[in-house]
């Protein structure tokens, strides 16, 4: 079975790193991915935003490197978590799980 998901956007945030309880870095941050075909009723081109996370090495990297606005090529996996909240009701969120983030433009001005 293959899952596997590459993606190009821009960053809508800048990436937050944290630890584990053990100090293994991990990075969460959203991308805004415009979709190939515009909204036949509107015209105009849909965004999804997709959250991200990165772990160890690919954390640092993307923390230390990458800022809101700024364009990445993630490859990775999607990844579904399910649980209930405090009211009792079943949620889901989908994430991609970064195996490698890339530069997906040049670098800004002052770098």
């Amino acid at each position: 079975m293959l899952n596997h998901i590459v993606l190009m956007g821009r960053l809508t945030r800048d990436p937050e790193l944290r630890r584990t309880a053990n100090g293994t870095a991990v990075a969460t941050f959203s991308l805004a991915v415009d979709r190939d075909i515009p909204n036949s009723a509107t015209g105009e081109r849909e965004t999804d935003f997709i959250d991200v996370v990165a772990w160890r090495n690919t954390a640092e990297f993307v923390s230390k490197y990458f800022s809101k606005g700024r364009m990445a090529v993630v490859c990775g996996r999607l990844q579904i978590r399910c649980w209930d909240d405090q009211a009792g009701n079943k949620r889901r969120a989908a994430e991609v799980i970064a195996d490698s983030v890339y530069f997906g433009d040049s670098a800004p001005e002052g770098r």
